[in-house]
């Protein structure tokens, strides 16, 4: 799960967070016509947001809701967002506006709750993590956030090459060292001495270097693993150096980073993504070894006395279905909504998946703790 996700939704389920809640879903763009459009919807969702609290909270005030939305409307930064959607959170004191990287249903709601769904499924398969791609001779560092690729500048003495991590310490004779080389790994050795063997220790040096910078020089407090973006035998050589504590053989794009623009490193995280949720569904299939209980009903019981370790919600699930007064705000989303924060706020995991990727295939499943 996604850092920023995970901090928001241990807030928003926390003992701290008092209702009401305004909850708006909003998909969002950035040419202005369209973006008008997105501010219309929101006024439009405010004012239907307002009747249903007032019927709901009558003896509370809309008043501070009414400040912070209009707050939005008049704020160009937030219309600017470059995401696919917004979820935006308006409880009496706090406002909560988190940027999704999918598509989401056009909705608002009005709750002792905020809607926590769409942030959960926001954050499933959504790794932070750095992507180094590694040359035999040079390194650049991405970091991946919320499905964005962006190159990390380095500091001032990072082994960003080969002669910036060894200077005179090179071992391959009289090197000449071009960074407009033509070879595949994007820099050219001219030597008249260099020794096979040579060059070889120079290649391990290398990578004990920048082993050493991400150990010792890489600023990393949230501790995000680091992934190969690298031929296979560079990728085997840094596996027998590696000592830091952060690079990560779990999953790799086998190829040569040299010369690639962003757009191929971000198709390169895309794999990096692909591998890892991959090893992540295929490790709920082994909960099915577990008791569960697949029963809408069931499920309810279990959250509120706190036996969910893992709920698994399919989107099929996440339509529309009003009871007889939609005014009431009762629909199937608002109940796995209740389910799922009973889940969090007892330690438990939510997860909201296709159907394909659920463990068995199904639409609904608690695993029990005991």
């Amino acid at each position: 799960m996604a850092l920023i996700s995970k901090k928001l939704l241990a807030e928003l389920t926390s003992d701290d967070a008092k209702g009401p809640f305004i909850t708006f879903m909003l998909n969002t763009h950035v040419a202005h016509q369209e973006v008008e459009k997105d501010q219309i919807r929101l006024k439009n969702f405010a004012k239907e947001a307002k009747k249903r609290f007032e019927k709901r909270y009558a003896d509370q005030s809309f008043a501070p809701f009414q400040e912070k939305i209009d707050r939005l409307l008049a704020d160009p930064s937030f219309w600017r967002s470059a995401t696919k959607s917004a979820a935006i959170i308006l409880g009496a004191e706090e406002t909560y506006v988190h940027r999704l990287n999918i598509e989401v249903d056009n909705q608002y709601y009005v709750s002792d709750l905020p809607y926590l769904l769409a942030i959960i499924k926001n954050a499933q398969y959504n790794y932070s993590y750095y992507l180094m791609g590694l040359n035999r001779d040079s390194m650049k560092l991405y970091v991946v956030k919320n499905r964005a690729v962006q190159e990390v500048a380095l500091p001032e003495g990072a082994p960003k090459d080969v002669v910036t991590a060894l200077g005179d310490e090179l071992t391959g004779g009289n090197l000449n060292y071009s960074s407009q080389g033509s070879s595949q790994e994007g820099i050219a050795y001219h030597g008249v001495n260099a020794k096979d063997e040579e060059v070889e220790i120079d290649w391990v040096n290398y990578y004990q270097a920048v082993d050493n910078f991400l150990k010792d020089g890489l600023d990393n407090p949230d501790k995000l693993p680091v992934y190969l973006f690298a031929l296979p035998e560079n990728q085997t050589q840094f596996k027998k150096i590696a000592k830091n504590s952060y690079y990560s053989d779990q999953a790799a794009v086998s190829a040569s980073p040299a010369q690639l623009g962003v757009k191929d490193i971000e198709l390169g995280a895309q794999k990096i993504n692909d591998e890892l949720a991959a090893a992540e569904a295929a490790g709920y299939q082994k909960l099915m070894n577990k008791k569960f209980i697949d029963q809408l009903v069931d499920i309810a019981q279990a959250a509120k006395e706190g036996k969910i370790s893992h709920l698994f919600i399919a989107t099929s699930n996440l339509v529309d279905g009003f009871g007889e007064d939609p005014d009431m705000e009762y629909d199937r989303r608002q109940v796995l909504n209740e389910i799922a924060d009973h889940v969090i706020k007892n330690s438990g995991q939510v997860f909201i998946l296709d159907q394909k990727d659920a463990p068995d295939e199904k639409s609904l499943l608690a695993i029990l703790r005991y």
